[in-house]
């Protein structure tokens, strides 16, 4: 059987352009927080139809829990390609995605991003709600 682990990397976004770096805002409402997720917050990471992030998952795994709950998954499909031919066009999405969830209790933010050449990336963040 295949560790999962071994899948996927994890390093500090501030330096690893591939890393998903996870924002965290509190709502208004005491029990609402707002994730942001983005891969190439500090160090852009190329979107070319030859490089670039295919897609962001997020998970919050409340505390004392055993799983982990989906919060949302973004696809970005813009990467420059038309009709006539690889990185041609001027639409290119930005990976970067936003979500808001309601909790009551503290967790930590998991989120997953995948680049098709340099596979999973991983990062976490606590999150405290009062």
């Amino acid at each position: 059987m295949v560790d999962l682990n071994t899948l996927f990397k994890a390093a500090d976004w501030q330096t690893e352009k591939h890393a998903p770096a996870i924002d965290i805002d509190k709502e208004e409402d005491p029990k609402g927080i707002k994730i942001k997720v983005m891969v190439g917050k500090e160090i852009a990471h190329p979107n070319t139809t030859a490089h670039h992030i295919a897609w962001i998952d997020c998970y919050f795994l409340p505390e004392g829990e055993n799983f982990a709950v989906h919060v949302g998954k973004a696809e970005f499909n813009a990467h420059g390609a038309s009709a006539q031919g690889a990185d041609t066009s001027t639409l290119y999405t930005r990976p970067a995605v936003s979500f808001v969830l309601n909790t009551e209790k503290s967790g930590t933010v998991i989120a997953f991003s995948y680049c098709n050449i340099h596979g999973l990336w991983q990062s976490e963040q606590e999150v405290t709600v009062e």
